[in-house]
């Protein structure tokens, strides 16, 4: 199956998550016909009682009318709440399920299989062209039954009083459709497909702006990011212009059909007002042409939807696409699986055995790149060993402690007390292989927050307690205690505070195996050595193994064995 059916097929099935269920999309689809139908009934019934009254009839003969005109207005209004209610409340929903899906496909790929998607873009695509999808059922479907719907019975009125002006509206309604919607799509088509993905491109560049503001200051780069910034939202807003354009030509062509048609009624109904009318008026009276004349406005106001949708459908689609082209369809191949039934190695309490790590001839390789970034790796780590690994940049420490956590797939043998890693549930291998990334996450948020993260039932004199064996106790106290915040992404946090965080984060976590992976990547000189000191220290536990990797020399008494990855050519 070639890609582009691949991801075709992909995006169909985006489509249907979009759909909301028919027990949830019916009861706003009646409240939507019931609500068109009403202003068409209003504006007939209104038309025939004011043409009816100027000929001075008794009142007894309007009291219907009369009542009619309140009928129908109270109708609308109602049927228009109950509409607005219904379909919004199942979109949602929807919508609610629809994103939990999306979620639920980027996980298992996440994070070695996002590395060559922005997170500007990508966040454009889960948040905007998701919400973008709600519009398949609100602006697509339901639109086109509605006005479909109305405008069908609609025709059957008119022909009912008069067939000719009937046979006109209806001609006028299908050319209208389809002149709008060829005229669009000639004018908006294109436009429709660059729009959301220069949103993703302009979401990109200001994330980078504002992320890098300080390097790119410090470097005079900024002019030239920012004059670039400014062509992207520059062609964003052609984009727009040129849908728009597209919508208010769609409109005019929706609008002089509409007035063609009230013509044609008007022409054919004049000569039935001294003959023969339809089946429903045999001897055609004025108000009765009115109606006729009139109720064809009503029914192209309604009908304007039709050709809207399929401006909303355009759009929907590039959506889908970009939303189901988040994650490939098949997950590469360095990308690991989740087995369907897993080996239960380890209880719930995994800190009450111990576990024993073992390397043979590991190799791993990031999606897309032909060549491994890491190979031939034998190594052992047994309950209490804290082990230095070292290697120039480039030999692969970072792929290897990607690749222990299984966010990629490996080659070569790779046991946890003597069973293969692949054959155990990913969720369960991270409870007991645990990582301390290059650059930790912290949320902006608490601090309390950030450890809580860890294990939500942790008492606050826990969490004091694991600050204090990190060395944060007193630069917590001094900030505010665990209330103090830390910043969007730890930005009122230094480097090596914001590893130490993440350290007392992973032993509030109690990981039976721990991988600290260039905690002095962010660090200066000075407390590079105090950090790693203190890392040691505070994870060494006799049912816990370390594996440190790290660039810079570290103590013979704080380690117990060394690994040396060699250059890779």
């Amino acid at each position: 199956m070639s890609d582009a059916t691949t991801t075709t097929a992909a995006a169909h099935d985006v489509l249907r998550l979009a759909q909301p269920r028919p027990r949830w999309f019916v009861p706003g689809l009646l409240a939507g016909i019931g609500s068109a139908l009403m202003a068409v009934a209003l504006l007939a019934c209104s038309a025939w009682l004011i043409t009816r009254a100027a000929e001075m009839p008794s009142l007894a003969f309007l009291g219907l009318a009369v009542v009619g005109v309140r009928a129908f207005a109270i109708g609308r209004s109602a049927f228009r709440y109950l509409e607005r209610l219904a379909s919004h409340d199942a979109a949602f929903r929807q919508l609610a399920e629809l994103r939990l899906g999306i979620f639920c496909r980027i996980v298992p790929v996440a994070p070695a299989g996002l590395a060559n998607t922005g997170r500007g873009d990508l966040l454009t695509r889960l948040v905007r062209d998701v919400d973008d999808l709600q519009d398949l059922p609100l602006r697509v479907v339901q639109p086109l039954l509605v006005a479909g719907i109305t405008a069908l019975l609609g025709v059957i009125g008119i022909w009912l009083i008069v067939p000719a002006a009937g046979l006109i509206v209806l001609v006028c309604l299908l050319l209208a459709g389809l002149l709008g919607t060829v005229f669009s799509g000639r004018l908006a088509a294109r436009a429709d497909r660059e729009l959301a993905p220069l949103r993703g491109a302009l979401a990109d560049e200001v994330l980078e702006i504002v992320e890098n503001l300080d390097v790119l200051t410090a470097f005079d780069a900024l002019s030239p990011r920012l004059a670039a910034l400014a062509r992207t939202d520059h062609r964003l807003r052609r984009a727009s212009l040129r849908r728009s354009v597209g919508v208010g030509v769609q409109s005019a062509v929706v609008s002089l059909f509409a007035g063609a048609a009230t013509l044609g009624a008007l022409y054919f109904g004049i000569p039935e007002l001294t003959g023969t009318g339809g089946l429903l008026s045999p001897q055609l009276l004025a108000p009765t042409l009115v109606v006729a004349v009139l109720v064809p406005m009503a029914v192209f106001e309604v009908f304007g939807m039709i050709p809207l949708a399929a401006v909303a459908w355009r759009q929907v689609q590039v959506s889908a696409g970009r939303v189901a082209n988040v994650v490939p369809a098949s997950p590469p191949a360095e990308i690991p699986a989740d087995v369907v039934n897993p080996q239960m190695l380890f209880p719930a309490d995994h800190a009450a055995i111990p576990v024993v790590l073992e390397l043979s001839d590991l190799g791993a390789r990031w999606p897309g790149q032909a060549q491994p970034g890491v190979a031939g790796v034998t190594l052992r780590l047994a309950p209490g060993d804290r082990v230095h690994l070292a290697g120039p940049s480039g030999a692969g420490k970072t792929t290897l402690a990607q690749t222990l956590v299984r966010f990629l797939d490996y080659t070569g043998s790779y046991r946890l007390n003597g069973v293969e890693a692949r054959l155990l549930s990913q969720t369960d291998l991270r409870r007991v292989v645990g990582l301390c990334e290059q650059r930790p996450w912290l949320f902006d948020d608490s601090i309390r927050q950030n450890l809580l993260f860890a294990r939500d039932t942790a008492s606050d004199a826990e969490l004091d307690a694991v600050l204090a064996r990190v060395g944060l106790a007193d630069w917590a106290a001094r900030r505010g205690g665990l209330d103090a915040r830390v910043g969007e992404r730890g930005a009122l946090v230094s480097g090596g505070q914001a590893q130490r965080i993440a350290l007392a984060r992973a032993l509030l976590a109690d990981f039976p195996v721990l991988i600290v992976d260039e905690p002095t990547a962010n660090v200066d000189s000075a407390g590079a050595d105090a950090l790693v000191r203190d890392i040691l220290t505070a994870a060494a536990d006799a049912h816990r193994a370390v594996l440190l990797i790290s660039h810079i020399p570290v103590p013979d008494e704080l380690v117990t064995a060394r690994v040396t990855l060699p250059a890779r050519t």
